[in-house]
């Protein structure tokens, strides 16, 4: 099993379960524009308490902020497992972002190209994972609606129309322009020692 795939399992377990209904301990969002660019990207932070280990079954229970509790498997891809112990806090940091750049003039070849990354922690240190996963899509401009800011693109694999809510950015696009979009994901996990009692 991939790591990233080890990394999702335990991070959906941890969103949809012992972080049910929970407002993150923080999420930030930033735009950016500039001509013939725009960016956006967003970022989550979510938090939860080792309750217990049962080091037999690899298992271990979550408390999220408000108390639910889950029960995550580990499998023997987790390293270092040895080392959680109740009273640790799991972290679970998400980062998304989606770029578009205007290619004036076209002529680039029209694709979709993915990337999947990951690491996890070396021996010794504490149990963490992290993945990452890039998506690039070339795209020809085949319409351009000037009355609703529609333009209309031709990926690899289908045809949409995006909405450009941007007027300066609208009217520098123009049939035969290509737009390259690119998605990032990345997802990390890791195990912070318990706080020290005062």
């Amino acid at each position: 099993m991939k790591l990233g795939t080890i990394v999702l399992a335990l991070a959906a377990a941890l969103s949809t379960h012992a972080f049910a209904q929970q407002a993150p301990a923080s999420a930030e969002v930033a735009v950016g524009t500039a001509p013939g660019k725009g960016a956006v990207v967003g970022t989550v932070e979510l938090r939860g308490t080792v309750v217990s280990v049962d080091k037999a079954k690899r298992a271990v229970t979550v408390k999220g902020p408000k108390g639910n509790e889950k029960t995550l498997i580990a499998g023997e891809e987790v390293k270092n497992f040895d080392q959680i112990k109740a009273g640790d806090e799991i972290v679970l940091k998400y980062v998304e972002a989606l770029a578009l750049e205007l290619k004036k003039g076209g002529g680039g070849k029209v694709e979709r190209t993915e990337v999947e990354e990951g690491a996890r922690a070396k021996p010794g240190e504490k149990p963490a994972g992290v993945v990452g996963r890039q998506v690039t899509v070339t795209a020809d401009v085949i319409a351009v609606d000037a009355k609703n800011q529609m333009v209309t693109l031709r990926g690899p694999e289908r045809t949409v129309e995006l909405k450009i809510k941007d007027p300066e950015q609208f009217k520098n696009i123009k049939k035969g322009d290509q737009i390259q979009a690119t998605y990032t994901e990345a997802l990390a996990i890791g195990i912070e020692a318990a706080p020290k009692k005062k």
